[in-house]
């Protein structure tokens, strides 16, 4: 198992999503992915995923309004082996002063810990206004390492400047990253974080499937979801090329097209966070975080990627520059 310095803690080289994981609200597994998965469901995968080492679980409350904080707390109840991120999202923060304090000692009760090992503020809304509430929950032990996601190059500095005075630090920066979805990279973001110490981690890896070959013109998304709006017919078919030099490379390591991409956001420097549904889905990050692409092979990818023409921004998300 590769593993990444995250500060004073050692993290695996690819951490778990639970986006898709119980239902509600608008941002569940149901709305975006068309899942309806229970704890039930879930519980194979999540032991799965310990015993092949990994720890490093990423949630958020806005995931089904508290319900993938809620599954994955069961399952991590009693153990001491298990790192949490989970996240503040300013658009379902109200008015209150305390709205940071508040909002975290939900996901805490949820998840059944004292503190979480990670806390992000979920997109900047206000750099200015939420970036300094973070302060003393650092400082009582409440969180243990910040980040910041879907934050561009500007609001990261800007973050970390606040988060300085204090003689603390950002830790992580967490945005959209993918073959398809460069943007960080160009805007700069992947360098200054290596310049700076901190660990990038990639979400939408597999663009939500659509990177997998589980998924293609002749077989789309559930159209009445999220992911299927923005992966239509016409994208698929546009993705071909990329798809089937996927497909070459991983002839050669007898890997599938979903660790090929894997693998390359490793190979960036990044940790990503894949979403995890099916045991298989572990097997993929066991295989993945072996596979080495090499220096042609992640140029050829990212060449084709670049010649489709296809890059899919969530609503939420704004360019990096």
């Amino acid at each position: 198992m590769k593993t990444v310095r995250l500060q004073n803690e050692t993290i695996p080289s690819i951490a778990l999503g639970t986006w898709s994981w119980g239902t509600g609200g608008g941002a569940g597994g149901d709305a975006v992915f068309g899942n309806y998965l229970t704890a039930s469901d879930l519980k194979p995968v999540f032991d799965k995923a310990m015993e092949a080492g990994f720890n490093l679980w990423d949630t958020a409350a806005v995931y089904g309004i508290g319900a993938s904080e809620t599954i994955l707390g069961n399952f991590t109840k009693g153990r001491k082996d298990v790192l949490i991120s989970t996240k503040f999202t300013p658009q379902i923060a109200g008015d209150s002063e305390n709205a940071v304090e508040e909002l975290l000692d939900g996901s805490l009760k949820r998840l059944g810990v004292d503190h979480a090992d990670i806390y992000w503020i979920h997109n900047p809304a206000d750099v200015q206004r939420w970036t300094p509430k973070l302060i003393p929950l650092m400082k009582s032990g409440k969180v243990k390492y910040v980040g910041v996601s879907n934050h561009n190059l500007e609001e990261i500095k800007w973050a970390a400047s606040i988060f300085a005075e204090e003689g603390l630090k950002i830790s992580a920066v967490q945005n959209h990253y993918s073959l398809l979805y460069r943007s960080s990279e160009e805007a700069g973001i992947l360098d200054y974080c290596k310049e700076n110490g901190m660990i990038f981690f990639s979400y939408m890896v597999l663009e939500q499937g659509a990177l997998t070959d589980k998924y293609n013109a002749q077989h789309p998304f559930p159209s009445d979801t999220r992911r299927g709006e923005a992966f239509n017919i016409d994208v698929f078919v546009k993705l071909e090329g990329l798809i089937q030099v996927m497909r070459d490379i991983g002839t050669k390591y007898n890997a599938t097209t979903a660790q090929v991409a894997i693998a390359w956001s490793i190979a960036k420097g990044t940790v990503p966070i894949i979403g995890v549904t099916k045991t298989t889905h572990i097997e993929d990050a066991v295989k993945a975080s072996k596979l080495s692409l090499t220096a042609q092979e992640i140029s050829d990818l990212e060449a084709v990627a670049k010649e489709n023409g296809v890059e899919i921004r969530g609503s939420w998300e704004k360019p990096m520059h």
